[in-house]
């Protein structure tokens, strides 16, 4: 998917969406998978998820309603994920099967690696 195309797509004005296309515009590394998979699969990872990183303290930007929007959705998504240049921040995007639009998104910081300064 070409960068116009993806930064197109996050025109929402909720607060994940914003992020993701600033940072986006700032640089960042993505990709956007080929092939959709079924809406269930990908609720239920990332509701695992969000469920672990609620343990360690850390609250993921739109990851709860993304979530929810998923499983309203109900037909096959799309992943993709969106990198700052400096290795500080990722957004995890979902769009409908074709790619023609956004579904949902959620960001949250990377972890700093000891003895490593971000990028």
């Amino acid at each position: 998917m070409e960068r116009h195309v993806l930064e197109s797509l996050l025109a929402g004005d909720d607060e994940a969406s914003v992020m993701a296309l600033a940072t986006l515009r700032s640089g960042a590394t993505y990709w956007v998978a080929d092939r959709a998979q079924p809406a269930g699969r990908h609720a239920g990872v990332f509701k695992g998820r969000l469920q672990r990183m609620r343990m360690h303290g850390l609250e993921p930007l739109g990851l709860e309603r993304a979530v929810q929007l998923i499983r309203e959705n109900g037909r096959p998504v799309r992943a993709g994920m969106i990198d700052s240049a400096d290795r500080t921040w990722t957004t995890l995007l979902f769009l409908t099967e074709d790619g023609s639009a956004l579904v949902a998104c959620a960001g949250w910081p990377l972890p700093v690696v000891r003895g490593e300064p971000p990028r």
